[in-house]
């Protein structure tokens, strides 16, 4: 299938999350705080692969069985037991890409990583022992079959069972959670037929089970068991703790380690509660640990652990485990400061924006912009089927515009971007040299404008109980779109999820992307970053690549786009695909792309004069409907302006058939990992660049 990544026999580049400097200038007190923080990341793992695929676990414990018996000694394989050279490598390159994502589907876009060996090659590896021919035999077929070339709702780990679940299931499971005051992002669902009766099992990850819990539940509104009888749905929705408990076990356990050597109160708050969060399953606990963490300024060890991101259900509110913990580059950081201090003086100048209005922000805007921090780090450990360059969190809409939020720029993973050895498949030969000079400069610029001001902005307007309103509910805010006054907002007990459902994602993304771009088209923005008509990149230069840039993520993220049921396996490629297509209709001619399909070959071309007049007002005009549209809860005006937008059909099905003849690399890296010695202290061990490196880190990791 075009749309699997079928590794080829030569291995795709490793790269270092380099730590080893920054770690090693910080504190004992704080190497034993990150120490026992990662661990407590890395014993998420686990749950990833259980959360990917039914097979994903199988093939991780075959790896390492590999591993085990061969100690780590590779070549054995070639000398004793028949693999060619090609053949091993093309192994240790499935192995290694396998244990960077955690699973074997691409973080980005959900494409199955599929190893270039045959079943015989596999065969002739397990015999090195019982163990590993036992575990290849129960993953063997899963492994090398080219289906499910994606993730999709029959496919999901998300559901289980045998009977098969619906989307309309699915959302009677989520009416009854709701009646309970229960929410989705730790959970999953189980879907049985006992005595002709349904029985839909919500699985909530926690370190206990329902009855090691009685005396926690005894006191709280929360059901032990059963959280809806006979229902709509015609079946029985019982609520069962304890999934991953195992692995939440070991987490917890290394937490009540980490808190001991908290810098502060604050810290130390937070981690208790996560510990409660874990222990139990409660997300008001994690809610309330995300409301101290925001308020942990610019710790020495910053820390993400939790069920975080919805983009791997295919109903888009169960969340994928994430663990991340880093440390900070006071200096990297310093740079910053003056995008942050001047972010309402940017705001100003939105397409939404109206003069004496909300102090020049309009209504659209919060009242005050509480500037979040913004950190500059290094990733010491990366817990997640995809190594992000930059994170905003918390993802709680109500905590983000009372207590606040963070950016956190991941420098050691943004520095990849800077590889020479990349392919730019889409641009044309003449600026591919300038284009990759300013491809890793562009790319640090907009991403983080993306997390401080294209996620940091925005008021949805709501009635946030019956008759309270966050805006003045006798002058109603004029639609900046129509000049009239709005005619919609939030209802109480919407979230914008619930209202855009599926759609949410991308749209946000969408949105955070159109604000990244249009402030960057400003040369003001680009001096703060050190950028002027005098530097060695000059301001002019950036601004005509960054049209070409945007039109290389657009073409690019085609390969996230599955054929089969016409659905985007990520919101980020989705909303990449959009606002070029956008651009394709609006913008006059300054974006075309050039096909020739019988070499299979697209370009991208910008028409240089065109950008001043064209560009930054067709990028506004996209991005001030979705804004709008987003913060007045019109999800109908919304949804007829954007889903043509994400359509591949047409010329645009020959583009996508290019993209896929030609897919760009996954990201591979490997990572450090800590050690604590029998003095008490901790020691960094770094791993080679290499497949090899990867399987040696995981192995040394007792996962």
């Amino acid at each position: 299938m075009e749309s699997s990544v079928n590794l080829s026999p030569t291995p795709v580049a490793t790269y270092q999350l380099s730590i080893k400097d920054v770690f090693e200038r910080l504190s004992d007190r704080e190497q034993l705080y990150a120490h026992h923080l990662s661990r407590a990341a890395w014993h998420g793992a686990r749950i990833i692969l259980r959360q990917t695929s039914p097979e994903g676990t199988g093939i991780f414990d075959f790896i390492l069985e590999l591993h085990k018996a061969c100690d780590g000694q590779w070549g054995v394989f070639t000398d004793h037991y028949g693999l060619t050279i090609e053949e091993l490598h093309s192994f240790l390159d499935y192995a290694g890409m396998f244990m960077s994502k955690m699973n074997n589907f691409c973080g980005e876009g959900d494409r199955k990583i599929v190893p270039a060996v045959s079943a015989d090659s596999l065969r002739k590896m397990a015999g090195i022992s019982q163990a590993a021919t036992t575990a290849l035999e129960a993953v063997v077929e899963p492994m090398l079959s080219l289906t499910p070339s994606a993730l999709t709702l029959s496919e999901s780990t998300y559901y289980l069972g045998n009977a098969g679940v619906t989307f309309d299931e699915i959302a009677g499971i989520a009416r009854a959670m709701q009646l309970n005051d229960l929410e989705p992002e730790n959970t999953r669902v189980h879907k049985s037929i006992e005595k002709d009766k349904t029985v839909y099992q919500v699985l909530q990850a926690s370190a206990q089970s329902n009855d090691e819990l009685q005396d926690y539940i005894k006191g709280s509104a929360i059901p032990i068991d059963v959280l809806q009888q006979d229902s709509e749905l015609n079946g029985t929705v019982r609520l069962v703790r304890g999934d991953h408990s195992t692995e939440m076990t070991k987490i917890c356990g290394h937490l009540l380690q980490a808190v001991r050597f908290a810098a502060n109160d604050t810290q130390a708050r937070f981690i208790l509660d996560y510990l409660e969060s874990f222990t139990s399953g409660s997300l008001e606990a994690y809610r309330r640990s995300m409301k101290n963490w925001v308020q942990d300024l610019y710790p020495r060890v910053e820390s993400i652990l939790g069920f975080i991101e919805p983009y791997r259900d295919p109903y888009g509110v169960r969340c994928e485990w994430r663990g991340v913990i880093s440390i900070a580059d006071p200096q990297e950081t310093a740079k910053l400061t003056t995008l942050v201090k001047d972010s309402t003086k940017f705001i100003r100048t939105l397409p939404w924006a109206v003069p004496g209005d909300n102090d020049g922000k309009g209504p659209f805007e919060k009242d005050e912009f509480r500037a979040p921090g913004f950190s500059v780090v290094h990733a010491l450990a990366f817990v997640c089927s995809n190594i992000w360059e930059a994170s905003n969190v918390p993802n709680y809409n109500d905590i983000r515009e009372t207590y606040g939020f963070k950016n956190i720029v991941y420098a050691n993973r943004m520095s990849a971007n800077a590889d020479p050895n990349r392919p730019l498949y889409w641009i044309a030969p003449s600026e591919s040299k300038s284009f990759r000079k300013v491809y890793h400069v562009l790319r640090f610029i907009t991403t983080s404008i993306h997390e401080l001001l294209g996620h940091g902005t925005g008021k949805l307007l709501a009635e946030t109980s019956r008759g309270v309103f966050n805006f003045d509910s006798d002058k109603i805010p004029i639609n900046t779109l129509t000049g009239k006054p709005v005619q919609s907002w939030y209802k109480p007990g919407q979230t914008w999820t619930s209202v855009f459902e599926k759609l949410a994602g991308t749209v946000e993304e969408c949105r955070a992307m159109l604000i990244s771009y249009y402030l960057a088209e400003s040369k003001d923005m680009l001096r703060m970053y050190g950028y002027d008509d005098d530097t060695d990149i000059s301001a002019d230069e950036l601004l005509f690549n960054m049209y070409t840039y945007i039109g290389f993520l657009g073409i690019r993220a085609l390969q996230a786009f599955n054929e089969e049921n016409q659905s985007w396996g990520s919101p980020h490629s989705n909303a990449d695909f959009a606002i070029l297509r956008h651009l394709l209709s609006d913008a006059n001619g300054l974006l075309s792309i050039q096909c020739d399909v019988d070499s299979a070959t697209l370009q991208i071309q910008v028409d240089r004069p065109k950008i001043a007049k064209e560009g930054k007002a067709s990028l506004g005009r996209m991005l001030h409907r979705i804004h709008v549209w987003r913060c007045t809860a019109d999800v109908e005006a919304c949804k007829q302006f954007y889903e043509p937008l994400s359509t591949v059909q047409g010329e645009h099905e020959a583009w996508r058939r290019i993209v896929a003849s030609k897919p760009e690399p996954a990201w591979k890296f490997v990572q450090a990992n800590t050690i604590l010695t029998d003095d008490g202290k901790v020691q960094l061990k770094v791993y080679e660049e290499s497949d090899a490196g990867i399987i040696q880190s995981f192995a040394d990791r007792g996962l």
